[in-house]
């Protein structure tokens, strides 16, 4: 059978190999599977599918069939049925087309290159949202030990795209669902690895709509005033007794060399005075 494989990239090209060599040869070898006969692919990336393209796709295959075959394998669990490793949105799309069966191309291939070939699928094509694409990286590393050297050649990306791509599974439940759905961006996420009140910033990002400069600014500001900072309960308290003293607000930024500064606040020209008398002393 042959099989078209323009448009899947040099990744996913080579990820298949020779396709015609690894498909059985015997003459009942079947060119379609009823569409009952095939299994989500349990390492497929993605999660969330876009209807209104789904529903366009549906009605492209009413009018003209499937045109690329779907990628299978058997499934080691259901004798006669088969697990989609390439083409779950097809599979999805010609059910909604009422199709009953679909075209085909049965490999044999193993739990790792089943998962790499649903990820490269995805990304080439640029239907997985940030999410899932970190998701798919950190299986590749968690599940099959790829280091983030090996996932970027594999995905032809750098190795920073993939190891800054898999730290957003770092921020809080609530901001990477705002990432998910599309409302916050990786530009916008990033700066707030590691930030502790991460969520309510993403929150006034989303509402400000705040563009990814100027929340890489704000977080760089936020973290050089962390970093200056050591919390030492002997500071605390001689900020205290300045304040209660001067009965002005005083602060003491003591970095980590036990080098820093003091910060005494005033706000009339009485207080300044104040202050400058005091230190002439």
């Amino acid at each position: 059978m042959s099989v078209q494989k323009k448009g899947l990239g040099k990744g996913l090209s080579a990820l298949f190999g020779d396709i015609e060599n690894q498909i059985d040869n015997d003459k009942n070898q079947k060119n379609t599977l009823a569409i009952s006969d095939l299994r989500r692919n349990k390492y497929q990336p993605r999660i969330i599918f876009d209807q209104d393209k789904l529903e366009e796709l549906s009605m492209s295959i009413k009018e003209s069939g499937v045109i690329q075959p779907i990628a299978v394998r058997p499934n080691k669990y259901e004798t006669g049925k088969y697990e989609i490793i390439a083409g779950e949105r097809r599979w999805l799309a010609a059910q909604k087309a009422g199709l009953n069966e679909v075209p085909v191309v049965i490999l044999d291939v193993d739990d790792q290159k089943s998962l790499e070939i649903a990820i490269v699928e995805n990304v080439q094509r640029q239907d997985l949202n940030i999410v899932e694409e970190a998701k798919g990286y950190q299986r590749l590393h968690m599940e099959f030990g790829y280091d983030h050297d090996k996932i970027s050649k594999l995905m032809s990306k750098s190795r920073s795209h993939i190891s800054n791509t898999i730290r957003l599974l770092s921020l809080p439940n609530d901001v990477i669902g705002l990432l998910q759905e599309g409302k916050l961006t990786a530009g916008q996420a990033r700066p707030l690895i590691g930030m502790p009140n991460a969520s309510e910033v993403a929150e006034n990002i989303v509402k400000k709509k705040v563009a990814a400069r100027q929340v890489e600014a704000l977080a760089k500001q936020k973290k050089n005033k962390i970093s200056e900072k050591i919390e030492d309960p002997n500071i605390s308290f001689v900020q205290n007794e300045i304040e209660s003293k001067l009965g002005l607000n005083v602060e003491i930024l003591n970095k980590k060399n036990n080098s820093g500064k003091i910060v005494i606040k005033y706000k009339t020209l009485e207080q300044f005075e104040l202050i400058s008398k005091l230190l002439r002393k």
